[in-house]
């Protein structure tokens, strides 16, 4: 069974451990609508990557038109 031979200190502990904070995110603005966006992935405001169209987004549909009837 694996038992340290000797006790590992508070700051020795902590110093193995000063590397492992998370980072803040690195969102770009999308190049079509001005949207914050994640880097290399499709804007999830617009369904852009690399400044063309790549998903189609469908418009909202209002309900509580009366021609919809």
């Amino acid at each position: 069974m694996a038992v340290p031979q000797n006790k590992v200190t508070k700051s020795r502990r902590n110093m193995r451990r000063a590397h492992d904070a998370l980072t803040a995110a690195n969102p770009a603005e999308c190049p079509n609508c001005g949207e914050l966006k994640r880097p290399h992935h499709v804007c999830a405001a617009c369904g852009h990557y690399d400044e063309r169209e790549v998903v189609a987004k469908a418009d909202e549909i209002d309900l509580d038109d009366e021609d919809a009837a």
